[in-house]
């Protein structure tokens, strides 16, 4: 409640105190904005999935049009061995490439769709070094550089989606 002079003191000075409880509010609104937004994000982040149960990515690949055999080629070559050599070392359970069987609208278009299943969340998000792997997959890091370049060259657009299961049987 506002004292008894409080009321004739706001007629007369309402744009000082206006903005007096602008900067007052402004800091309590700002910490409040940002629990309500960070809280809810960290605790869905912290749970995706249990940390012994295998984690699923997949990566779209949309290519500019003309340029998807390539796309694929350089694909086999500079990165799928990477990615078999991450599955015998048990970082990846499996590793599988998808490609629409049917053409879509431009917007909703991809051209290739790579999916990791890995063995956990936390294997999945934790950081992994591969430059030793990539030294000895490919001895000449110019020329894998530079196809690795090519390859990210002719794409369009390229997301990842990490994705849950849903059980239709529990009820």
């Amino acid at each position: 409640m506002w004292p008894a002079g409080a009321l004739v003191y706001k007629q007369k000075h309402s744009a000082i105190l206006e903005e007096d409880l602008v900067i007052r509010i402004s800091p309590a609104v700002t910490l409040l904005l940002f629990f309500a937004v960070a809280l809810p994000a960290a605790s869905h982040a912290q749970s995706p999935t249990a940390s012994g149960q295998p984690f699923v990515v997949e990566y779209y690949y949309k290519t500019k049009w003309g340029h998807a055999d390539e796309f694929l080629k350089l694909f086999k070559k500079n990165h799928y061995p990477l990615l078999k050599k991450e599955v015998e070392m048990g970082r990846m359970v499996k590793v599988w490439m998808d490609q629409p069987r049917y053409h879509t609208t431009e917007d909703g278009r991809w051209d290739f769709r790579v999916t990791i299943v890995f063995k956990n969340a936390t294997v999945a998000n934790e950081p992994f070094e591969e430059d030793a792997i990539k030294k000895q997959l490919w001895p000449d890091q110019d020329a894998y550089a530079r196809e690795e370049q090519r390859r990210f060259e002719i794409l369009d657009a390229h997301w990842d989606l990490p994705v849950k299961m849903v059980e239709l049987d529990v009820k």
